[in-house]
């Protein structure tokens, strides 16, 4: 069936355009001119005909933004209007409309997003890119992600199953009859579109693929754990203990501050006492770094699906109507991802314009390309936000690997193969056999495929003794086989487990109230998230989500584990969704998280990770939103654009008090002196200060720690600095590179200093 679909910013209708855009031309010239004249019109004709052409080739994939346009597979009319910003507000009359509605304007202004989107989920990118792309395409199909989404796509309810049908629909109807440059610009440009490239038909698979990129880039501590291994190598157990610091949950409040367990349920008005996992060491040996190096090389490729940029996290929290000018509540959320062109989300809103159980939405907020419905936003009763919890949902083990067989608790197992074909544009296809343990993929098997992945530098001889001491240790006790078996490193990840999680989106959309919401979010099994709510009742709320892996007594999850030992795999099992963390109305009226703690796990017994965000950025969200109690929106917009700096905090008084020649060095000293510790774009004490920084890192741990290893200032390194600041002689002060020499803290700020003066000069 044919309807009619309107746009506008206003309710005048249309006549629709002409299938055939229009193009300027130009008449011959012809008469007696002379042949300098004549070189400069068709000089001038041909700037301007490329002008035209390109303003063509731009302007032809722009969406169609007035008027009517006849769309294949609407039941009813469906009207969208944007505002000056160019939101799309959609309204119609069936969630079948309304779903296809939403992919055919996603599909107007992101279709090439989304389609490199579905070949990155499916491994497909180098068909797009050619061998550019191929490392990634290596790891995720490693992974498996594509064939995860088509065993979630079985186990959705027929609600979410038709929203996704119809939402493909809405994306097939907009790719019909065009071609690659009519839908978007980037195919030209880039040279993917031409005579063997079309787009093939958007299914519902493509949507819950993207759910699997999410889930990996917000996995959690993954690089911690292989981190941690290779310290240990470097610097040995107690010196990583100083890179890795535990949280302090006196210094910086978790999100939840109340309420405990009872039984198997979490319930916020009980307290009690919980204990860590037991922890074994991690496995050691030359193979087994140089194995776990090549696996982190190997992750590296995979491009991040939710933006490029340090400084990635979260901030969300909700005040109840106590602590606000209206005495309504007020929720804000800055899931602040990576920098990407185009902006990981797109805004929109979806409204039946009648409310019924067969039409039931009325939101707004933000999505995604690709995928139906809203993530982040509100309807007319509840909203909420998210930010990523960071549960330790991955993790390592080292497997001992002999033939098609691994070995577990001193049996040989089976390894499971497939056979995957990845299509290399201007390339030859590249065939690859992905083997699994009970475990996982074996990522290690990637290093086999590509040579030039990242490893770390254990050249030091000293290091190389001592690594193949652990190896020859760890063989002789633990070989069953009587031969050195084949070193591999495996990944055991919850996102690996269909799980509906594209239900749990749909519900959340229509919840109503504090206990629909709840019940929405059982099934959103990865990522694990944070969200923050309020209702028009004047509750808010918290809920912690995820599937989170119930480890046995040998694993903790902080390092890579014994594939062939029987104590350090899962159990099988999740944390209990009601066992999570959740809070209804606080007595302190506030919430607030940016990926810090959830919960002081001395009260709390499940382990969920001990990797959480060091809480500078909570605790000062917490500051601000006490010091008012009558807090307004644009108030809750300043706090989102809060600039104070907590490592500028804790290390300005130290560098005051470092003696520095007069003149040239002491300049940037100096502007120290007035610092407020804010990072305004034109403060030049924000400026030094940042490269004192940089060098204070390089200086301090730049001589003991390998080049994969280096600080990259994030606030995990806020701790480990801070502390290490309150010992003036710590040994890692000291540059183990310089001899006859001991430098204290001292020694190294002021080479910093002098090095970040000499840098900014």
């Amino acid at each position: 069936m044919t309807t009619t679909m309107v746009e506008g910013s206003s309710s005048a209708e249309f006549v629709p355009a002409s299938d055939d855009p229009a193009r300027g031309g130009f008449r011959s010239w012809s008469g007696a001119l002379r042949w300098a004249a004549a070189v400069a019109v068709l000089l001038v004709l041909a700037l301007v005909a490329g002008l035209v052409t390109g303003v063509v080739l731009v302007r032809r994939p722009w969406p169609q933004t007035s008027g009517e346009l006849e769309v294949s597979g609407l039941e009813g009319e469906v009207r969208v209007v944007r505002d000056d910003a160019g939101i799309p507000q959609i309204y119609a009359d069936s969630m079948h409309d309304l779903m296809l509605a939403q992919g055919f304007v996603h599909a107007q202004e992101r279709f090439f997003e989304m389609d490199v989107r579905r070949h990155a989920t499916a491994g497909r990118l180098s068909e797009l890119f050619g061998e550019d792309a191929l490392e990634s395409d290596l790891v995720v199909r490693t992974l498996g992600w594509r064939q995860v989404a088509e065993q979630e796509l079985t186990m959705l309810e027929p609600a979410t199953r038709s929203a996704l049908d119809a939402y493909a629909e809405g994306v097939n109807a907009y790719l019909a009859g065009r071609s690659p440059s009519e839908t978007a610009l980037e195919y030209p440009l880039l040279g993917v579109s031409g005579p063997d490239y079309t787009p093939q038909r958007w299914t519902a698979v493509d949507s819950i693929a993207w759910l699997k990129a999410m889930a990996w880039d917000l996995r959690g501590n993954l690089e911690e754990e292989i981190g941690r291994a290779l310290a240990t190598a470097a610097v040995g157990p107690d010196a990583t203990e100083d890179l890795y610091p535990a949280y302090d949950a006196e210094a910086h409040p978790p999100v939840v501050q109340q309420g405990g367990l009872l039984g198997q349920e979490f319930d916020q008005d009980v307290s009690n006492e919980g204990s860590d996992l037991l922890r074994r060491p991690a496995p050691g040996g030359r193979a087994t770094l140089d194995a776990l190096s090549a696996v982190r090389g190997a992750l590296a490729s995979v491009p991040a699906m939710l933006g490029e940029g340090d400084g990635i996290g979260s901030n969300a929290w909700v005040v109840d109507g106590d602590r606000t000018a209206t005495g309504a509540p007020i929720l804000a959320n800055d899931p602040h991802l990576g920098v990407s062109l185009p902006g990981v989300w797109m805004q929109v809103g979806l409204h039946c314009r009648t409310i019924s159980s067969e039409c039931p939405l009325d939101v707004a907020g933000f999505s995604f390309s690709g995928v139906p419905g809203v993530v982040i936003g509100r309807n007319a009763d509840i909203a909420w936000g998210f930010t990523n919890l960071g549960p330790d949902v991955t993790d390592l083990f080292v497997e001992r690997i002999s033939g098609d067989t691994w070995e577990h608790a001193g049996e040989a197992r089976p390894l499971t193969r497939r056979e995957e074909t990845i299509e290399v544009r201007d390339g030859d296809p590249v065939e690859l056999t992905v083997r699994a343990t009970d475990h996982g993929p074996l990522l290690s098997d990637l290093a086999r495929l590509d040579e030039e992945l990242d490893a770390v530098d254990l050249s030091d001889d000293g290091l190389a003794d001592q690594v193949d001491e652990i190896a020859r240790e760890e063989d002789s006790a633990g070989d069953t086989t009587g031969s050195a078996p084949e070193t591999g490193v495996s990944l055991a990840w919850t996102a690996l487990d269909p799980q509906p999680t594209a239900d749990a989106l749909f519900a959340l959309n229509v919840a109503r109230d504090w206990t629909s919401f709840r019940a929405a979010l059982r099934d959103f099994a990865v990522p694990g998230q944070n969200v923050v709510y309020a209702d028009r009742e004047g509750h808010i709320g918290y809920q912690a989500t995820g599937r989170v892996p119930i480890r046995r007594k040998g694993n903790d999850g902080r390092t890579p584990a014994a594939g062939w030992r029987a104590d350090t795999g899962w159990m099988g099992r999740y944390v209990p969704y009601d066992a999570l963390p959740n809070v209804l109305d606080p007595e302190s009226g506030i919430i607030a998280t940016a990926n810090q703690a959830v919960i002081d796990p001395r009260r709390y017994r499940p382990f969920l990770t001990g990797d959480w965000d060091q809480g500078y950025r909570s605790t000062r969200i917490n500051e601000l939103l006490a010091a008012d109690d009558a807090l307004t929106v644009d108030q809750m917009g300043s706090i989102q654009l809060d600039d104070w700096n907590a490592i500028g905090a804790a290390l300005t008084p130290y560098l005051l008090k470092v003696r520095l020649p007069r003149g040239y060095y002491s300049d940037g000293r100096r502007l120290l002196r007035t610092w407020n510790y804010r990072q305004e774009a034109d403060s030049a004490a924000a400026a030094y200060f940042a490269s004192v920084w940089s060098h204070v890192l390089e200086r301090t741990f730049g001589d003991e720690l390998p080049a994969a290893l280096k600080p990259d200032g994030s606030d995990r390194w806020f701790t480990v600095v801070a502390r290490l600041l309150r010992s003036a002689s710590d040994p890692w002060w000291d540059d183990v590179g310089t001899e006859g020499e001991v430098e204290r803290r001292d020694d190294i700020l002021r080479a910093a200093m002098k090095d970040a003066r000499d840098e900014l000069t």
